[in-house]
């Protein structure tokens, strides 16, 4: 929010200054009327009954009660507003969005979640949207909410530096740190309760796309720093860091009119909270062969797979199939039950009767395997959603435009 009020006073100070183009956009409104009902033939952790989450499903046998719920769910909906104010220097551009969709100390619930506060002006943006290390431009045409575990999906709050814009684009950002740390067997440990996660440098993200005929390739990095200090004063040495780093290699590829491919294989260690289902960056290694020091932080080493196809079979029919995958190269201080690795599939079949109306069906699969207990779970779910989008545009002349969303 911080970000948003900011740029706001830097709207106020520049603006003013309107370009003579005889009919300039001011304001669009923006969003999605959204409902979803199902069926989950299995079970999953029940704040995320309507979304399929491979870490989320169980690490043993009942651990969320017994199968079969039938559900309903508007956390889809959503409404933006983006800004536009003409100034001698150039536009100024703000975008301000929420869905419905409750995480955090909100989780499970359907309540507020702000999802994008976003000022741009020329070769330079602020605030929260998609991380530069995500390419959201590559989600499937699906109506499931939560989407491919082997993305990275993740918005955060970050400053952009964007010098070549358009069909090939170059960006750089400096995004705020934070990293998760599995205790494991380690946890019950009173040492471990004076070891104090220490962020001291921003991530540094960067990504390039090369547009050709046939779509686009991109390549995004990404490298951070976390560190951890033990403040109990004693002969054992808990005190470590990890840089943490990853490549995000995706394509969108124009198969045909009516087929396009989009692909990402994500690789790095200690980034799992930049991967749509990515459980922790930092776990625990044992070093019994050294009182000193018997154990040690590690990054975790994750692997993210995402393929899929869409297809537009004519005006009034599309559908999307495909696959997902995540993988963790789990450390051997965590607990056998701990998340190893997690699949993601469907299929679907969306009807659009008018313009901006839609109804589908979509059949969906996620598995998880655990470390070294030998569980596997697995979730089916069956999901049937209608949805409206709803977009009206605002003028300088006064005069104003309902478009058609696409």
């Amino acid at each position: 929010m911080r970000f948003f009020l900011t740029g706001i006073l830097f709207l106020y100070l520049v603006s003013g200054f309107p370009q003579d183009d005889g009919k300039q956009k001011l304001l669009e409104v923006y969003g999605q009327l959204m409902t979803d009902f199902g069926y989950n033939f299995d079970q999953i952790n029940p704040v995320y009954f309507d979304v399929v989450r491979p870490s989320q499903l169980p690490s043993h046998k009942n651990e969320y009660g017994p199968d079969g719920n039938f559900w309903f769910s508007v956390r889809q909906t959503y409404l933006g507003l983006k800004g536009y104010y003409p100034t001698r220097w150039g536009e100024i551009k703000t975008l301000f969005e929420f869905d419905l969709y409750g995480l955090g100390p909100n989780v499970g619930q359907t309540t507020f979640h702000l999802t994008k506060v976003w000022v741009e002006f020329r070769h330079f943006g602020f605030g929260r949207h998609w991380s530069v290390f995500v390419n959201k431009d590559i989600y499937p045409n699906i109506i499931e909410y939560w989407g491919p575990n082997g993305m990275a999906l993740c918005p955060n709050l970050q400053i952009r530096w964007m010098p070549i814009m358009g069909d090939h684009r170059l960006t750089l950002a400096l995004e705020r740190p934070g990293a998760s740390v599995d205790e494991g067997i380690y946890r019950d440990r009173i040492e471990i309760e004076n070891i104090k996660m220490r962020l001291p440098v921003p991530d540094l993200s960067i990504s390039y796309r090369r547009t050709g005929k046939f779509g686009y390739t991109e390549l995004a990095g990404i490298v951070r720093y976390i560190q951890w200090k033990d403040i109990l004063p004693d002969s054992i040495d808990y005190n470590g860091h990890v840089v943490g780093w990853g490549l995000n290699l995706n394509s969108k590829i124009l198969i045909s009119n009516a087929l396009t491919g989009k692909f990402q294989f994500v690789y790095g260690e200690a980034i799992e909270n930049y991967m749509n289902d990515g459980p922790v960056d930092v776990a625990i290694e044992e070093n019994p062969s050294d009182i000193s020091r018997p154990a040690y932080g590690v990054g975790l080493p994750v692997l993210g797979v995402s393929t899929f196809m869409d297809i537009q079979w004519n005006t009034h029919f599309s559908s999307s199939i495909g696959y997902s995958m995540s993988g963790i190269f789990n450390s051997n201080g965590q607990e056998p039950s701990a998340f190893r690795y997690g699949h993601y599939a469907l299929i679907n079949l969306l009807y659009y009767p008018v313009p901006n109306a839609m109804a589908g069906i979509e059949l969906q699969y996620g598995s998880r395997s655990n470390y070294a207990d030998g569980w596997n779970a697995k979730i089916v779910k069956i999901q049937f959603s209608v949805r409206y989008l709803f977009s009206h545009v605002f003028y300088q002349s006064g005069t104003n435009q309902t478009t058609v969303c696409q």
